[in-house]
């Protein structure tokens, strides 16, 4: 239960670290009600006897705000570094924050979403703890529109923003209906 607490903690600092990267008052993305959930979730990986037939998981952007993920010892996450697979091992006690999609889409690509994979492994079995900031699921908020903030877009030659406003209904709807299919959800809402 500690560890749950303080996800959900350092998430909302999170929150307020990117409204002011956005040049926005620190509660901004709170007062959006962006941070209204955070999903904890557990992966369990068994060993694979041969790792070299498949993939932990594809290639793939997460749909949220970001992911916290702890890791264990055994690692297997790597993440898209200038087109070529890097590995990201694991440290004993820190934390891996993965940036999603609705960073970009809000910010107008200010914020890119990071493209990510668990490899297979034979070696033992990989567990790692999940803490994905969704916004919130209530009947309302599936209508609650996402856009490009003003001031992401305004100060451009161009004051046209990339994206267009989408609901967060349509914005899962799609993400679900495409899958990991190693394409981030941003460029289907582009202008």
């Amino acid at each position: 239960m500690e560890y749950s607490e303080q996800v959900v903690k350092l998430g909302l600092t999170l929150f307020e670290i990117l409204s002011e990267a956005l040049g926005l008052h620190p509660n901004h993305l709170k007062d959006m009600e962006c941070a209204e959930s955070i999903l904890l979730l557990r992966h369990y990986h068994p060993p694979c006897l041969e790792p070299e037939l498949t993939l932990g998981s594809s290639s793939h952007a997460d749909p949220d705000f970001f992911t916290i993920l702890l890791q264990d010892q055994m690692g297997g996450l790597q993440v898209l570094h200038e087109d070529q697979w890097v590995n990201v091992p694991p440290i004993p006690g820190a934390l891996v924050i993965d940036m999603g999609d609705l960073p970009q889409l809000i910010s107008d690509d200010k914020f890119k979403s990071i493209f990510h994979r668990a490899l297979a492994q034979n070696a033992g079995l990989r567990i790692s703890a999940h803490a994905f900031s969704e916004h919130h699921f209530s009947k309302k908020a599936t209508q609650d529109s996402m856009a490009p903030l003003r001031s992401c877009f305004q100060k451009k030659t161009t004051p046209t923003p990339i994206y267009r406003e989408t609901t967060i209904n349509e914005y899962r709807t799609y993400f679900n209906s495409k899958g990991l299919d190693g394409n981030s959800s941003p460029p289907h809402f582009k202008l």
